[in-house]
């Protein structure tokens, strides 16, 4: 459906935009994507994915908003604390923008229904704090074919990647998947959440943005894609650095003797409520 003339006003600052433009505009109106938390990640995320004009947003979560969040996760306010906040993040983006559709999954990521919900979108962006769901989401991605921004917070520093390894890159060799960068989770307890050690709420802001950045940019085709790159930001010096990834051959799921062709393996794990920084 072509932009109508209220989006053609919303949109003017994007239509001048030699990189965008109707046709990139039209794209982003024509793309699905499913954020993975609607939390400190996935409200920065969900927020400018739908100032941007991105057609459908999903939005998948099993949490209510609590009055601890609001320090960080911008998509809520007080008047939600204790509605879901799937709900929460569907009434701030249906005041932010009427053009956006909103898929609201107020359910549990897991083994069951993984594949199913991220084969319904083009791309994923990951807002999750635990690494269960990390893995969950990644292997699902890759089996779907889908593109991840993937993205994740310190107290005071921020990681972002794109994991694509369904492609090659100028190597010839395929992007690193999730696995390649993290082999194995951490022992239970041994890494601390944001809860016990707590978060700086601007520094989760920034990411978030990052991360929409990316999304938009996997959308439009448009300039150097994060795939390969892990880029790492220390809120405390003002410091971006970036770093290579490559594919890891041995990994279990894109390596060449893969050995997990589905996500039964995820079947025994502990994955929970699907939970955002």
């Amino acid at each position: 459906m072509p932009l109508s003339p209220e989006e053609i006003e919303r949109y003017k600052r994007h239509l001048v935009l030699r990189e965008v433009g109707g046709q990139g505009q039209q794209k982003l109106k024509d793309a699905r994507v499913l954020v993975v938390g609607a939390g400190g990640l996935g409200s920065p995320v969900l927020l400018y994915l739908a100032a941007a004009g991105v057609g459908t947003l999903g939005i998948i979560d099993d949490d209510a908003v609590s009055l601890d969040n609001l320090q960080r996760q911008i998509a809520h306010d007080t008047p939600h604390v204790g509605a879901p906040k799937v709900e929460s993040a569907t009434d701030a983006i249906g005041r932010l923008n009427p053009h956006v559709r909103v898929e609201a999954h107020g359910v549990r990521l897991d083994a069951g229904n993984a594949l199913d919900i991220i084969s319904r979108y083009d791309i994923v962006a990951d807002g999750s704090d635990n690494f269960p769901t990390r893995y969950l989401v990644s292997d699902a991605c890759y089996l779907a074919r889908k593109a991840l921004v993937f993205a994740a917070v310190g107290p005071f520093d921020g990681y972002l990647t794109t994991l694509k390894p369904h492609e090659t890159g100028p190597d010839g060799k395929p992007y690193p998947t999730y696995r390649c960068i993290f082999p194995d989770a951490p022992p239970p307890g041994t890494v601390a959440n944001c809860a016990e050690v707590g978060v700086l709420g601007a520094t989760v802001g920034v990411i978030g943005t990052l991360q929409a950045t990316e999304v938009i940019k996997e959308v439009l085709a448009l300039g150097e894609s994060l795939a390969g790159r892990l880029l790492i930001y220390d809120a405390r010096s003002a410091r971006f650095n970036e770093i290579k990834i490559a594919w890891d051959p041995t990994n279990p799921l894109s390596g060449t003797a893969p050995s997990i062709r589905d996500l039964s393996i995820h079947k025994s794990a502990r994955e929970g409520a699907v939970c955002a920084a």
